[in-house]
């Protein structure tokens, strides 16, 4: 028998659970009870919030499951654990308590028995114990010693081999007949016949014929309707190019929905687990990745607290993981979320400061693993910001793709707009003179700067030493720590803080009005005023002391590695092969400011938009500085990634952004291209007619929220759930979320918010996904990339016509772009990815609603072709929402009883 309670609180109330039985109790009762004896809970954030009472803590069961079965999936939620341990689902919130009282003794009874994940579990439980994790008495005493000692994680980690470069890819002509032969055996005998999916692949094969010029490569833009079959359709033509030229495609995505979706269907490609693993490969960047000499270092008292508990648990994923991904991979989402995210960014490489071949866990590192699995892997999966990166840093040259598949290609404008992007702000300089002077002061943990990281160079070349000590010198003139405090004190050290307080001080100076309202604040960089031109002068001077020791230094490296010396074996190679490069960008970067501060006083240049700004989150500040955008960053990404390439298919259901071929053929950069893009488009399969309906709200005042909450509560009872409200607000979302959850939950109607409840947008939508009477709110993350088929979505609907931010830098593209027609293209474009979240397959059906009578008829064209469109008043909304969840539940019936 359990000693402890167990606590469920939700939006309909609280209840407890211990030997006599389960009870409801009040908020007051609950945080009184679980201030005085350990009780038994999911998710503790989650319920914290619930109660009001953010000091809660507990037994969480959630990490009891991440302890005994690290990398393995579960939705975070009662219904998600019954079903993953094999009890019966509660029948309603008032079940939960007991759940988890019968959850928490079968996972306890696992300690006593074998299980695939038991080694190492009772090193991990003795040093959890150590740091009073609450669960380590219950795991203690059940599990048993094993009889030889456990392996540590760095000794039983595989290590990485070595292998020769692998040649370029040979020249090859796919035959139209081998596709489509391909792309039968992908779908499989006896599959659907889809003329549409077989004249995709014909079509994306071209992009893997042989280049005729050079930098003019097989450019294919492909305009795919939702249910086409596109990923298949794409894959049948690159899996066969890389069979038969030995060469590498690269499949780039967005979104990590889509990533994994690919990691899915590479099961159809490579039946054979194991042939799969070498062949089909997920490339991202390296801060995603668990970096094993920051673990060790938290394992060895880097961390305290529960940062340290964190560590622990990361350390048993570890051991499992299939490839050490931390966001988006096989690390539970929600584990993170359960520590506040407290230490788990400092677990990955986001400073750049990996050491490269000098860390004692090189050969078994993940980003190496990745990085050499991708290098002769036929298939890569990787992220438009990933590929982007390579080519702009020249990274990786040697294993430089020369096919490329950008699929959700409509995003490949706004992946092009961050990445060539240049910000001179606070969290940037920071940045900078943390890599290069490492800890200061009290700081802990394993930063190093770059006298430590490369000691060895300074002690052998006296060049590159002096190039390192005056970089560190230099970097002193940039802004530490306490340097927002300073500038709203008015009390900046150095010049470029001086020169980020003279920012500061114009933008508020040019505000209209948005500061009373908590939002960011920024102004163009045009007629600056004498306290900005004064401070221009000697920051440049400081940024320039910086950037001529890293190019000397740089180049130092570069001279020791011509004229190697005895010491230099392959690991120290590669790892001043890091150093140079990590150089080269920072480098780069810091020219980029000069050049942004050249602009102050000085003429514009019309390739860019260039504006001063003041970051805030709700009324806080938290970065100031000078931003610089291309006006169209296609340019750059037609430059370093479209014409070193031989062939790229960009492909997307909504490719042409609202617009015609030519939007398309801006936004993927294929204007600025010597051989003209090809073009295909095909249109969804799916009988809009029938399957859905656009129903456009007329009477729901804008800005009144309490209309608005009403609104969105009425459809989601009128539906049972199933509803995606997407917003353009984030505080009109927590108005509307504050305003219908408790009544919603009276209802049994479970309603979930991004930035409202402390769980991440992926977990979220795996609990929206798994239960149909769940709905889900959120922003522009949930209105593209949610692949949530079947009876749990049966409404989308959105607040308001989704209008872009009026900006400096949409202004500019605006002007640029044709006015009043840029800003329609914009919304017709959102309003189709927000549809396409509807109808996932043949057997869907539903309905978009906005929430808006001031939609203009023009913009209707982003809806499908055949699409009902109709104006209503809100209760007629709500009566077509129940009718429609009716008819869905009778289809659900009867498709389980047949």
């Amino acid at each position: 028998m359990l000693p402890h309670p167990s606590l469920h609180a939700s939006h309909g109330g609280v209840w407890i659970a211990d030997g006599d039985g389960t009870r409801a109790i009040g908020r007051g009762e609950a945080i009184r009870i679980a201030a005085d004896t350990p009780v038994i809970l999911l998710n503790a954030p989650l319920v914290a919030q619930r109660l009001g009472y953010g000091e809660l803590s507990g037994l969480d069961v959630l990490e009891l499951f991440a302890f005994l079965h690290p990398a393995r999936f579960m939705v975070p939620t009662p219904r998600g654990l019954a079903r993953t341990i094999g009890l019966d689902e509660p029948a309603d919130d008032a079940g939960v308590p007991a759940l988890l009282r019968a959850a928490t003794a079968r996972l306890l009874a696992t300690c006593e028995g074998d299980w695939p994940e038991r080694e190492g579990a009772w090193t991990a439980a003795q040093s959890l114990a150590r740091l009073r994790w609450p669960w380590a008495a219950l795991v203690t005493q059940r599990l048993a010693r094993p009889d030889k000692a456990e392996r540590w994680l760095f000794s039983k980690l595989p290590e990485w081999d070595e292998s020769a470069p692998r040649p370029a890819p040979r020249t090859v002509t796919l035959d139209d007949a081998d596709v489509a032969a391909r792309l039968a055996r992908l779908t499989g005998d006896g599959a659907e016949q889809r003329p549409g999916q077989r004249a995709y692949a014909s079509a994306a094969a071209a992009a893997f014929q042989p280049r005729a010029m050079r930098d003019a490569p097989n450019l294919v833009l492909a305009e795919a309707g939702t249910g086409i079959g596109k990923t298949l359709g794409y894959l049948a033509p690159a899996g066969l190019w890389a069979e038969q030229a030995g060469g590498a495609v690269w499949v780039s995505t967005f979104t990590k929905a889509l990533q994994r979706q690919l990691n899915h269907e590479g099961a159809r490609l490579i039946a054979d687990p194991a042939a799969r693993r070498r062949r089909i490969v997920t490339r991202k960047g390296r801060e995603n990745y668990l970096c094993l000499l920051n673990l060790e270092d938290a394992l060895q008292g880097g961390f305290q607290g529960r940062a340290a508990v964190l560590a622990q648990l990361v350390a048993r994923w570890a051991a499992y993981s299939a490839d050490g991904d931390m966001v988006g991979g096989d690390l539970p989402g929600w584990l993170p979320t359960l520590f506040r995210r407290n230490g788990s960014t400092a677990l990955t490489d986001r400073r750049g400061e990996c050491v490269y071949a000098g860390c004692p866990h090189y050969r078994k590192c993940f980003i190496e693993h990745a990085a050499r699995a991708s290098a002769q892997a036929d298939i890569v999966i990787a992220n438009h910001a990933l590929v982007m990166v390579n080519a702009a840093r020249g990274r990786e040259t040697g294993t430089r793709p020369t096919r490329y598949v950008f699929d959700e290609g409509h995003h490949l404008f706004d992946a092009a707009d961050a990445m060539f992007a240049v910000a001179l702000t606070g969290a940037e300089t920071i940045e900078l003179r943390r890599w290069i002077m490492g800890p200061e002061g009290t700081s802990r943990g394993r930063r190093r700067g770059l006298a430590a990281r490369l000691s060895d160079v300074a002690s052998y070349d006296e060049a590159g030493g002096a190039a390192i000590n005056d970089a560190v010198d230099a970097a002193r003139a940039l802004p530490g720590e306490g340097w927002l405090q300073r500038l709203s004190e008015g009390a900046p050290f150095g010049p470029v803080e001086a020169l980020l307080g003279a920012v500061r001080g114009l933008v508020y100076a040019r505000d209209t009005g948005a500061a009373d309202a908590g939002y960011g604040l920024e102004t163009e960089l045009a007629e600056p005023d004498a306290a900005l031109v004064e401070a221009a002068g000697p920051a440049a001077d400081a940024l320039d002391a910086l950037l001529r020791p890293l190019v000397a230094l740089g180049r130092r490296l570069e001279a020791v590695l011509a004229d190697a010396p005895d010491w230099m074996d392959a690991p120290a190679r590669a790892r001043i092969e890091g150093a140079i490069a990590s150089l080269g960008w920072r480098a780069d970067m810091v020219a980029a400011w000069l050049a942004l501060i050249a602009r102050i006083g000085g003429p514009a240049d019309a390739d860019f938009v260039d504006w001063l700004a003041i970051d805030r989150i709700e009324g806080r500040e938290v970065d100031v500085g000078l931003h610089r955008h291309w006006l169209d960053p296609s340019r750059p990404f037609a430059r370093t990634v479209l014409e070193p390439a031989h062939g790229v298919l960009v492909t997307s259901a909504t490719l042409r952004a609202g617009g015609d071929w030519a939007v398309a053929e801006a936004q993927s950069g294929a204007g600025h291209l010597i051989r003209p893009a090809a073009r295909f488009e095909a249109a969804s399969p799916f009988d809009y007619a029938t399957q859905a309906e656009v129903l456009i709200v007329t009477d729901v005042a804008r800005g009144d929220l309490a209309a608005l909450a009403n609104a969105y509560g009425r459809l989601i009872v009128a539906s049972g759930g199933g509803v995606l409200g997407l917003f353009t607000a984030i505080r009109r979302l927590r108005g509307v979320h504050a305003r219908i959850a408790d009544r919603l939950a009276r209802e049994g109607l479970a309603l979930y918010a991004q930035h409202v409840d402390p769980i991440d947008t992926g977990t979220l939508v795996d609990i929206f996904r798994d239960d149909p009477r769940a709905s889900l709110i959120g922003t522009d993350a949930l209105r593209d990339g949610v692949d949530v088929p079947g009876r749990s979505l049966r409404l989308v609907v959105m607040e308001g016509v989704p209008w872009p931010r009026p900006g400096v830098l949409h202004a500019a593209r605006r002007l640029a772009g044709g006015g009043a027609a840029y800003d329609d293209r914009i919304v017709r474009a959102r309003l189709a990815q927000a549809f396409g979240r509807l109808i996932r397959r043949a057997d869907d059906s539903g309905a978009f609603i906005l929430l808006s009578a001031a939609m203009p008829s023009r913009l209707l064209g982003a809806f499908p072709e055949g699409t009902p469109v109709r104006r209503v008043t809100l209760e007629e909304a709500v009566a077509r929402a129940r009718h429609l969840s009716t008819r869905a539940a009778i289809g659900h019936d009867a498709e389980q009883t047949a």
